[in-house]
């Protein structure tokens, strides 16, 4: 995925002028959370039943976040032996999606040691790379085996931010996890205003005032409608570019 779009670039860092920022989520959790289902669920609006548990895919969207667009992209990761051989994507990533299912204590508990490695990676600053608990599968209340309270201490604990959700109901709480993901890289990222420009004036000004600054703020075009750009590449694809993408090849749809 990382030769497919190039070189990453770190959190928040900003193309030419004029270029879409871009930020790159990778989900990341213990097989059978529901990672690939909340993926494209995102993507799609739909649910998904059936998938290759082994099969790593990256996708890309231009969202509207906030009305400021963003290229979002996805890795939906596959980490058969869990957070072993990881560097591809704590390298690539600028913010992390750490997935359990509700009703598996034990996809909650292999969650943790994701947390772990990511904190080490980040030098223990959640605020580096953001990292977001997600507890999926919310649909399966009946038979949760992880509580609510649960969640939020482990999340406390990792100083994350923390969230339930389904893929299989709506989706609008599943995007807002999605969009609060590149809130979270635009929170940690160095400031830097939008569309500013400084002009002193060279008129003189009043002696009881003193020479003064006037910025001004450009008047931003208005944006057009987010469209939906799409884009899938495998490890075994890697090295090739997908023009196209068969995105539900194999997937039953609801």
């Amino acid at each position: 995925a990382a030769a497919m779009f190039g070189k990453p670039r770190a959190g928040g860092e900003r193309g030419p002028p004029g270029a879409t920022p871009e930020c790159n989520v990778a989900i990341v959790g213990c097989r059978g959370a529901g990672k690939s289902a909340l993926t494209v669920k995102f993507l799609t609006k739909r649910f998904i039943s059936e998938y290759d548990p082994d099969l790593e895919d990256t996708y890309t969207s231009e969202e509207l976040v906030d009305q400021q667009p963003v290229l979002l992209k996805v890795m939906d990761t596959a980490d058969p032996d869990g957070p072993v051989n990881c560097e591809r994507y704590l390298r690539w990533a600028s913010a992390f999606l750490v997935v359990y299912s509700i009703e598996d204590k034990r996809s909650f508990a292999g969650c943790r040691r994701y947390l772990d490695v990511l904190a080490a990676h980040g030098g223990g600053c959640a605020r580096a790379r953001p990292v977001l608990l997600l507890g999926n599968k919310l649909d399966m209340e009946p038979y949760r085996q992880v509580t609510k309270a649960e969640g939020l201490s482990l999340a406390a604990a990792f100083g994350c931010a923390f969230f339930e959700v389904s893929a299989c109901l709506g989706f609008e709480a599943v995007r807002h996890v999605f969009h609060e993901a590149v809130r979270e890289v635009r929170r940690a990222a160095p400031r830097r205003p939008l569309a500013l420009a400084e002009e002193v004036s060279r008129t003189p000004a009043p002696a009881a005032l003193g020479a003064l600054s006037t910025v001004t703020y450009k008047e931003m075009p208005s944006l057009a409608r987010a469209k939906l750009v799409t884009v899938k590449s495998s490890r075994a694809q890697s090295k090739r570019k997908a023009p196209t993408l068969t995105l539900l090849k194999g997937f039953k749809i609801f």
